[in-house]
């Protein structure tokens, strides 16, 4: 496998071997090579900066649910290291062409046109972007596979990230050639457009899968794996009846639904946004409930959603954006927060961070509290020049410090996700102590603290979450390494056989031993990483903290507060 650079200044590439980031993939790959090539504090936006665009050791492979691919830079949000992570097409193809990283490097003028960089076997083209420059994504992307072919596989940009907001985030087209699929958090897209690269394209085609050094073995440890995963309620019944949407009703149940900026635990009008009422939506409409955002997906979570007129609207409808459109600004309407959605996808912005931005907005009183259309109208103002949407695009910190509102639910100055962190205390400390920023996926503890899954840890008490956060956040930071849907935890929590058989697909792989204590120490590395280049960033114990009102105001209806001291939170990080 190579690594492919390019200077986006002077349009040269090269490949090369790996070298000393031989063996790493995904998010091992981003962070190591962030954090020995881009200095701590240069600007994010500014040419020392680089873009790492990375398959996962396993990607290519048969192995089941390996299609992750792993974006990281340094963060024009959080000033932080970030590794963000998408599904669709584009990892499978950058590893069959054997290519485990591209890095974008350098900067061409603010004012030069933007680029289209195109990948095949035979070789790399960058050209001119030409019309698809300020394009939304959609209509970018379909002029792009009407001309290199329906089968390629697109990472892309819109307005947002064209006009670098801090909120932008790449889109990567699924199966459908649809660019539904984002790496949302931490503003890559503003990398990326920094760089003036549009879009990349990949074109497989004459490459076959990615072999592995024992076939055989390879083949028995990946059956198994498929096992492994339909065989977990999860993974095999709850995810692909109805999408990540399930938790809708069992986290609003359990009193952790932010609502109204988080002011509460449970909405009023839960029911109108629920996994049960998008499934029955989608079925009346014709759209479809099961869907994979990648080749070889066996969970199929994602889903295909379709407006009133039984037109397709978006797919990837997942938990996160259906709360940060929904709930957390009193929006009701499922057609509002769907649109919202793709109108998130056409700019290029990350639907979290627009969920916070939106109710921070209608806090300071920009828009009225609910209103699914002025939501609508607001976010249409990203990459127009207009002032409101600059800051828009900037995300909820932005916002709040340009309408003077205080109450801004950020850590390291990105949005929190879909939990309430004083109802589910396992994944606040992940919040909290994540070199990523405020970010559900680090540390996803609400496996224990909430499904039960892999233990039993009271959500609303102090005990045992920093352990459980410090394990997960391990655990995931392999996973994304391997190039694995962090999905694959359900199954993997509940099942002796999983992690082990995680090591035997890449020692199969490799030909050579890999072991459950190498992927732990794995996950343990690339930890190390992002916590040493945060503190080069001069990142202290400060920035670890919920905001203030997390700990003055209590959440109903469990009326809990975060107590947590600054202290245990630095000993919930990975030494």
């Amino acid at each position: 496998m190579k690594l492919l650079r390019i200077n986006t200044k002077t349009r040269k590439f090269s490949f090369e071997e790996p070298g000393p980031y031989a063996g790493l993939g995904g998010r091992a790959l981003t962070s190591r090579m962030v954090l020995k090539e881009v200095p701590a504090k240069c600007d994010a936006l500014g040419p020392e900066n680089k873009l790492v665009i990375a398959a996962g050791t396993l990607t290519g492979t048969a192995c089941a649910n390996s299609g992750r691919i792993s974006v990281g830079a340094k963060s024009p949000l959080t000033g932080g290291i970030k590794e963000s992570n998408s599904g669709g097409q584009f990892a499978q193809k950058l590893a069959k062409l054997g290519i485990v990283g591209i890095v974008l490097e350098d900067k061409p003028a603010d004012n030069a046109p933007l680029m289209t960089i195109v990948i095949t076997k035979d070789g790399v083209t960058i050209k001119d972007a030409g019309d698809i420059a300020g394009k939304y994504t959609y209509a970018a992307a379909e002029s792009l596979l009407s001309a290199y072919g329906d089968k390629a596989a697109l990472m892309l940009i819109g307005p947002a990230g064209e006009t670098t907001r801090q909120a932008a985030s790449i889109q990567f087209t699924d199966p459908e050639g649809r660019p539904a699929r984002a790496a949302g958090r931490g503003g890559m897209g503003a990398v990326m457009g920094s760089k003036r690269v549009k879009a990349i394209v990949l074109d497989d085609a004459g490459c076959g899968m990615v072999k592995a050094a024992d076939p055989e073995a390879f083949k028995a440890a990946s059956r198994k794996w498929v096992d492994i995963l339909k065989g977990h309620p999860v993974t095999a019944e709850g995810l692909p009846a109805f999408g990540t949407a399930i938790l809708v009703n069992v986290i609003n149940e359990a009193g952790a639904f932010p609502t109204k900026n988080f002011r509460g635990g449970r909405f009023e009008f839960v029911n109108n946004i629920s996994g049960e009422t998008i499934a029955e939506t989608i079925e009346k409409r014709g759209g479809k409930t099961r869907h994979g955002c990648h080749t070889g997906c066996v969970i199929q979570c994602s889903q295909e959603y379709r407006d009133a007129a039984g037109k397709y609207l978006t797919s990837g409808f997942e938990y996160e954006t259906i709360w940060a459109m929904g709930a957390n600004s009193l929006i009701s309407d499922l057609d509002h927060v769907a649109t919202l959605d793709r109108t998130c996808d056409e700019l290029g912005v990350d639907t979290i961070e627009m969920g916070c931005t939106i109710a921070v907005a209608m806090d300071g009183g920009l828009i009225p509290w609910g209103d699914g259309e002025a939501a609508i109208a607001l976010l249409k103002k990203i990459g127009t020049g207009d002032a409101v949407g600059d800051y828009i695009g900037n995300g909820a910190g932005a916002t709040g410090k340009a309408l003077g509102v205080t109450r801004v639910p950020v850590v390291k100055n990105q949005s929190l996700p879909a939990y309430d962190p004083r109802a589910v205390k396992g994944v606040g400390v992940t919040y909290c102590t994540t070199p990523q920023g405020a970010d559900h996926t680090a540390g996803y503890a609400v496996c224990q603290n909430i499904l039960k899954v892999g233990g039993d840890v009271d959500p609303k008490g102090k005990d045992g979450q920093i352990e459980i956060s410090k394990a997960l956040q391990i655990a995931t930071a392999a996973v994304d390494a391997a190039g694995l849907c962090l999905f694959v935890a359900f199954a993997v929590l509940d099942n002796a056989d999983g992690v082990p058989t995680i090591a035997d697909m890449v020692a199969a792989l490799i030909g050579a031993p890999f072991t459950p204590d190498d992927v732990v120490n794995l996950g343990i590395g690339v930890l190390k990483d992002e916590l040493e280049f945060n503190k080069a960033a001069g990142f202290t114990a400060a920035d670890d903290q919920l905001p203030q009102f997390f700990t003055d105001e209590e959440l109903p209806p469990h009326n809990v507060k975060w107590d947590f001291t600054a202290e245990e939170m630095q000993a919930a990080k990975v030494e």
